[in-house]
């Protein structure tokens, strides 16, 4: 299993590395015993979702949520009509808090991919139930390598860290070329000490424009019965 679109020229080499074929018949091993998430076909949407030419934000995640249903391929998300996870509630509260967005209906942030905020997680897959499982067995790695595909670019693109393990990953970016926002993770444990009031929606939106990037329109379905509207890039 591999991203298509315009990510494979960046991450091609990759695919050929000891640690890539040693990762990917780890995963086939988890997935012939036990549930693993997300399925097969949504390990990379966040890749299928938001082209490399197209990336304005960066959102990063840990793990994949390990509950039944919950992730399919994008960090903090999951789709309609699953119930959003504390962290993702937390999320949802800010975003209202900072823009005056009404609380969605759901907490699918696919419109937020489309526009070009990559909604990645450092470990892509995880067994069910068991959180930090698929962690140290080579996906690091591979999303480091991402992480530096992005930041090589030469546009801005922001970098939205929450907690200390993504805020770890600001050694991968250029940061006089582009802008990183940092805070306490959106969890339970630590949004009140300084993830909320963080303003991180506006933030971005702010350091966009003034790169003179088209800012992302923040809403997502389900609010007042409007659909977000879709923003070129």
């Amino acid at each position: 299993m591999a991203p298509r679109t315009d990510w494979n020229p960046v991450l091609r080499d990759q695919f050929e590395q000891p640690y890539w074929q040693e990762l990917q018949r780890f995963v086939d091993g988890e997935r012939a015993r036990h549930p693993v998430y997300p399925p097969h076909e949504e390990v990379f949407a966040a890749l299928h979702l938001t082209p490399l030419r197209a990336v304005k934000v960066v959102i990063l995640g840990q793990d994949p949520y390990h509950g039944p249903g919950q992730a399919h391929g994008l960090c903090f998300s999951v789709r309609r009509g699953v119930p959003p996870p504390p962290s993702l509630q937390n999320i949802l509260t800010e975003l209202e808090s900072d823009l005056g967005i009404p609380r969605p209906a759901d907490g699918d942030l696919t419109a937020w991919a489309q526009q070009g905020v990559l909604l990645l997680n450092t470990t892509l897959t995880v067994r069910g139930g068991a959180a930090a499982s698929h962690q140290g067995k080579g996906w690091e790695t591979f999303t480091d390598r991402v992480i530096e595909a992005v930041a090589a670019a030469p546009r801005r693109v922001v970098f939205l860290l929450w907690g200390a393990a993504a805020r770890r990953k600001r050694a991968l970016v250029d940061t006089q070329r582009h802008v990183v926002i940092e805070s306490p993770h959106p969890s339970p444990l630590s949004a009140h000490r300084g993830f909320f009031g963080s303003r991180p929606f506006s933030k971005a939106n702010e350091a966009l424009a003034a790169a003179g990037r088209e800012p992302v329109d923040w809403r997502l379905g389900g609010q007042s019965g409007d659909s977000p509207a879709s923003t070129s890039t």
